[in-house]
């Protein structure tokens, strides 16, 4: 098994170089994930607010990790493709029961924040990257190169970062994250294009980006040089959407 998961994790890597832009349409069940593969795309990302949302919980690691471990385990049993699991800022977990964690249920890559959900803010970047590079020698331990999305969360409101300060601490924190062994960096909210270039421009490894109204599409994006887009919960809000509008026209 673990000779599988390294193929996957090689092959996961890989696809953050290839020249193509990767688009991780992001899952939230094993349905959701065979439709994803079957449609052609190399692999699965599952989105952990949708994931935790699913199962009745809050975003921000307000649902049971072992819960959260145990449906994306189903995606990757469900697909024939690499997996990466959104495991959000890991759950506390030591650097190497992370890894194991994410062994043990087939995934080859993982999502990490450096949002603090306990005292909220960022935590500090030095730490988080001592985190990273702990986590990236207990998967080389292990013998499967896990691929590492390193968040980066000063985008968002609850970052305490100001607007003027955003990018600058982004690209610190990005290049910071790289040297410590992540594999990708992902500005989450990230919306301007003049941001969004300057990122590509100023962090020396893959940057992952996302689509949303009124934002870049996908176009513009790979025109911008982004390795990698995601989509969050997106499409499953639009799947509840979609459902919620079905079942009130039952009732016209």
């Amino acid at each position: 098994m673990t000779a599988d998961l390294k193929v996957h994790a090689d092959r996961l890597r890989e696809l953050h170089h290839a020249g193509e832009m990767l688009v991780l349409p992001n899952v939230w069940d094993a349905a959701s994930a065979k439709i994803v593969a079957e449609a052609g795309f190399p692999a699965v990302a599952t989105a952990s607010a949708a994931i935790s949302e699913m199962l009745g919980y809050p975003d921000g690691e307000g649902a049971p990790w072992r819960e959260m471990f145990a449906a994306a385990g189903r995606v990757a049993r469900a697909v024939p493709v690499p997996v990466t699991v959104d495991a959000e800022a890991g759950y506390g977990m030591e650097p190497r029961e992370l890894v194991d964690r994410l062994l043990e249920i087939g995934a080859v890559g993982c999502n990490l924040e450096d949002t603090d959900h306990g005292a909220g803010g960022l935590v500090d970047a030095g730490a988080q990257a001592e985190r990273l590079a702990a986590i990236r020698s207990a998967a080389d331990d292990a013998g499967v190169p896990i691929v590492i999305n390193a968040r980066v969360d000063t985008f968002l409101p609850a970052s305490g970062v100001s607007e003027e300060e955003r990018v600058a601490v982004a690209v610190r924190r990005g290049r910071l994250y790289l040297e410590a062994g992540a594999d990708c960096i992902y500005p989450i909210g990230v919306g301007d294009e003049r941001d969004i270039a300057r990122l590509v421009a100023e962090v020396p490894g893959p940057i992952n980006g996302n689509t949303r109204p009124g934002g870049p599409d996908l176009a513009k994006l790979r025109e911008l040089g982004v390795a990698r887009v995601s989509y969050g919960p997106r499409l499953y809000r639009e799947a509840l959407a979609n459902l919620k509008a079905s079942v009130h026209e039952l009732l016209t």
